[in-house]
């Protein structure tokens, strides 16, 4: 039985049909596999989750490589707690120092250091290759935009711009 085919009764589930039941898994099967490519090359080259190099990236890519916590949760779209376990990990490798921010005593600032920044460097050529050989070079420049406009509407209907909002690094 088609449960999609008909509008359903109020309060039952909307189901997907089978094409949107078949996207809907091809796309679970291709985050998968995507996100465990990227966590192995990662592991393999440089010893950190592709979660890791992230945080790195972000870091290396603010004003003179330091950001809040909280801005960096947001950035990465994690909560506070999942952040702060990354950077005590990232400290003790010694790629990532806290400090205390300057104008807010509550808040605390991650800061690459050099050899974090040493570390990206020479990981990013083999990170880049991944994520080509993974996704890009797999795509015409016509679907590499499509997904791009639809990973847009996605991302931002899953942040409602309200306060009160329950997202990651609001907890």
């Amino acid at each position: 039985m088609d449960m999609a085919a008909t509008p359903p009764p109020a309060g039952e589930p909307h189901w997907l049909d089978g094409d949107e039941q078949r996207v809907w898994r091809v796309y679970l099967q291709a985050t998968t596999l995507l996100d465990d490519f990227l966590d192995r090359q990662l592991q393999r080259d440089a010893g950190m989750p592709h979660m890791y190099y992230g945080l790195l990236v972000q870091l290396s890519d603010a004003p003179r490589r330091r950001l809040r916590m909280t801005e960096l949760a947001k950035t990465m779209k994690i909560t506070r707690s999942r952040l702060s376990h990354a950077v005590a990990r990232l400290e003790k490798s010694g790629w990532v120092r806290r400090e205390d921010c300057p104008s807010d005593k509550r808040g605390q600032l991650a800061i690459l250091t050099d050899e974090g920044f040493e570390v990206l460097r020479r990981t990013a050529p083999g990170h880049v290759t991944a994520v080509r050989q993974a996704l890009f070079d797999r795509l015409t420049p016509e679907q590499q935009k499509s997904l791009g406009e639809i990973m847009t509407i996605v991302a931002e209907g899953l942040q409602p711009k309200e306060a009160g909002a329950d997202l990651p690094w609001l907890r």
